[in-house]
């Protein structure tokens, strides 16, 4: 649907958070003839609630929303809630944001990516890369503000760069004209359901045209098996492409970039790099132009965020939410680091195992603790792969877990606190960025205002 469209009509805006809010200011402006519902299972801000014309809470949601000619679904709202199903069988139309975005401007110029992890560093590298070649670009999506919210001004880039969450592409009806997967990971599985409909539900990033140029992990099995049929696919992490080996970033035969000349830590973040440069190649931008913007790249926050000076450091890797991801940070680290890390978080299906073995086989990890909710299972798995080689504790909340892991490390006398948790926030924080901010505040870090 385009803005013109929801002119006349009675919509729902389902989701109070930042897309909701989005929604309703371009809508007001964009659309002043439509009434606007505001649906929200909590409770409203008065001032958010002054921009629309009516507001349902709690029990109200589902009838508000049933009279409505169209809703429009904020990413939270999953498509497999029970509400949700029920509605579009009785035939109300759904749309988001970034499907209205796309609706607007075509993706022509787009390239979106997806992918467990590693959305975000990889979508900034491609709009670093692209900026160092003198493109004019919009960075957007998942990251920063919504797609929506562009609507209302006069932008028309060289190149947008879109981070697109599962959540957005869920029932997202057009791709971009260039496509990245990173990887997949058993995440999110409270929202999709199942890891089935998880992955058939990232494959709308390239499935809705037919000139689409789908860039793919060739070291991820999944990955390539749920892209066999793209219409173009361009693998990395493999020669002759872009990939990783011998701690640098190689084209075929040629070293294109050491570790060392970026800021950022580990192979996975080399893996984006080898995304970003294979997209941006695709895309028309000459490697040579985008590598002084990678060079030049700052590691975004709650992403092995390296804080403190001394013997004893901390590392803000909140960002982790899966284990996979954890194993991945702890792979990053350097060499000959005493390692405490903490892990644990919402309860979403997570398989432990692989995590536990990693520590197993690192003597650099001394101990683990555990964090509500999914610490004691993560606990579980450790103690049944090391043994008692490693030290673990089950801790009430981060600040339980911070000190016990703070003295662990003061202990050694040198190392590395390393919070990597493996699973999403719950409880005490709304989500990883909080987490992290959190962590950072008791370990006496600076923390960026959020």
């Amino acid at each position: 649907m385009r803005l013109s469209d929801f002119e006349g009509r009675r919509v729902g805006l389902w989701g109070a958070g930042r897309e909701g809010l989005a929604a309703a200011r371009v809508l007001r402006e964009r659309a002043p003839s439509a009434r606007l519902v505001l649906a929200d299972d909590g409770d409203v801000a008065p001032d958010v609630a002054a921009l629309v014309d009516d507001v349902a809470t709690g029990d109200a949601v589902p009838g508000a929303l049933a009279a409505c000619d169209v809703v429009v679904r904020s990413p939270g709202v999953s498509v497999y809630l029970d509400e949700a199903v029920e509605l579009r069988r009785r035939g109300v139309p759904f749309t988001s944001g970034t499907a209205v975005w796309f609706a607007e401007n075509g993706g022509d110029r787009a390239i979106g990516v997806t992918g467990t992890k590693g959305k975000s560093t990889t979508s900034s590298l491609i709009a670093a890369g692209a900026r160092a070649a003198g493109y004019d670009v919009e960075l957007g999506g998942n990251i920063g503000r919504p797609l929506i919210s562009t609507l209302l001004e006069d932008v028309h880039p060289d190149l947008w760069v879109l981070e697109l969450s599962s959540y957005q592409l869920a029932d997202l009806a057009a791709s971009p004209r260039w496509a990245v997967l990173l990887n997949l990971y058993r995440e999110h599985l409270d929202w999709h359901r199942t890891f089935e409909n998880y992955a058939a539900d990232k494959q709308h990033i390239w499935r809705h045209r037919d000139d689409v140029t789908l860039v793919a992990n060739a070291a991820d099995g999944d990955v390539m098996r749920l892209t066999a049929g793209a219409p173009t696919r361009v693998p990395f992490a493999e020669p002759p492409g872009f990939h990783v080996r011998d701690g640098a970033v190689w084209r075929g035969g040629d070293r294109v970039l050491d570790a060392g000349e970026t800021a950022l830590l580990g192979a996975h973040n080399l893996h984006n790099v080898a995304a970003a440069l294979t997209v941006l190649c695709e895309a028309g931008v000459t490697a040579d132009a985008a590598l002084d913007g990678i060079r030049g790249f700052a590691p975004l926050p709650h992403r092995l965020q390296l804080v403190g000076e001394g013997p004893v450091r901390f590392v803000n890797d909140s960002i982790s939410t899966v284990p996979e991801a954890s194993a991945a940070a702890l792979a990053a680290l350097p060499p000959g680091w005493p390692l405490v890390l903490l892990v644990g978080g919402r309860e979403r299906g997570q398989h432990y195992a692989d995590l536990a073995a990693a520590v197993a086989a690192d003597a650099r990890v001394r101990g683990v603790v555990g964090l509500p909710l999914t610490g004691p299972r993560a606990l579980t798995a450790v103690r049944d792969a090391a043994g008692d080689r490693v030290l673990t504790h089950d801790a009430a909340d981060l600040a339980e877990a911070v000190a016990v892991g703070r003295a662990w490390i003061e202990a050694e006398g040198r190392g590395a606190l390393v919070l990597s948790p493996g699973a999403a926030s719950c409880g005490e924080h709304r989500d990883f960025e909080e987490r992290g901010r959190h962590f950072l505040r008791l370990v006496g870090a600076e923390v960026e205002p959020g």
